[in-house]
């Protein structure tokens, strides 16, 4: 089967599709035939090891699994003998933010770990609904949101931000979110009340007070953004923050009126569930920007590390 392989850490150019031996699914596995995944944040945080804690968790001098991906939409070509949950054709999705060797022709996964495909759903956006609205998921749990409430939400067109907007505004909650200027309207008809287009104006001279602002593409601070948080405003960031000090300040704001909080996520057993209940009802639609074969899946991570993607960048597999 041919995948996504690097050995070291590095750039995109350190990327090699390679003809490997298919994976075999033991008893309790299933054996799932790829048809879609995205280049993400995260991919691109497994490729470069950046920030360096990510070396701790993929391994301190190289890569401990060397084929690429985090996410993937499927179907299934194989079960193990004790395997109840799936069979043969079923189509599947999920993601691993520490790697799912994903970007591949196939890949085996213990049944738990699988999660169903909704009927109404074609297998290009369900591979788009995982590891941005993962996040966004974290974001939105980690508070208490109420109708009524001020959001500010910095980066609302990436892979997060794009299914944070949406997931926000089930809250009956006033949107204020920042793009650029050719998504505007993509910004708009998603729910947005108010737009700071970032390429003519700073968000953080706004002189509205919110209850919380989201950075969801992790490129401004607590500093800046202390002075348009009310009292008893929490700021969250997708980054770690310069030196990590969204960590210092998780700990340093616990008792303080305005308060960072660091967005620890969740288990996919409760993401997943909660973005596939949404995908059904269609009150989530995930963004596409881009479409990469897997032939061309440097081009793919060298526009996602340019910072430049609306929504999600797909790879067709």
């Amino acid at each position: 089967m041919k995948a996504s392989i690097r050995r070291r850490y590095g750039l995109p150019n350190q990327i090699s599709i390679e003809n490997i031996i298919k994976p075999i699914p033991k008893d309790n596995e299933v054996l799932i035939r790829v048809n879609a995944a995205t280049v993400n944040r995260t991919d691109c945080a497994i490729l470069t090891a950046k920030p360096f804690i990510m070396r701790f968790i993929l391994g301190l001098f190289k890569p401990r699994k060397i084929i690429l991906g985090t996410d993937f939409a499927g179907k299934v070509v194989a079960i193990g003998k004790n395997v109840t949950a799936f069979a043969i054709n079923d189509r599947v999705f999920g993601f691993n933010d520490v790697g799912l060797k994903s970007q591949s022709e196939y890949l085996t996964q213990t049944e738990d770990n699988l999660f169903s495909i909704p009927e109404n759903i074609d297998i290009k956006k369900a591979a788009a609904s995982l590891e941005g609205a993962h996040y966004a998921y974290t974001f939105i749990h980690k508070v208490k949101i109420q109708s009524g409430q001020k959001i500010l939400i910095n980066g609302a067109t990436g892979g997060i931000g794009s299914a944070l907007l949406q997931f926000v505004k089930q809250y009956n909650v006033t949107v204020t979110a920042t793009c650029n200027t050719k998504n505007i309207k993509l910004i708009e008809s998603l729910g947005a009340d108010k737009i700071f287009d970032y390429t003519k104006e700073n968000f953080t001279e706004d002189k509205e007070k919110y209850d919380y602002i989201f950075d969801a593409v992790g490129k401004s601070t607590f500093r800046k953004c202390k002075p348009l948080l009310k009292k008893g405003g929490i700021y969250i960031s997708s980054e770690l923050g310069p030196y990590s000090q969204n960590l210092f300040y998780a700990i340093s704001t616990l008792f303080l009126n305005k308060k960072v909080i660091f967005p620890v996520p969740y288990s996919t057993q409760k993401t997943i569930p909660y973005i596939t209940e949404l995908l059904k009802q269609e009150t989530f639609k995930p963004i596409i920007d881009r479409e990469y074969s897997l032939e061309d899946i440097n081009l793919a991570y060298e526009y996602v590390l340019r910072g430049e993607k609306t929504g999600n960048v797909i790879i067709e597999i």
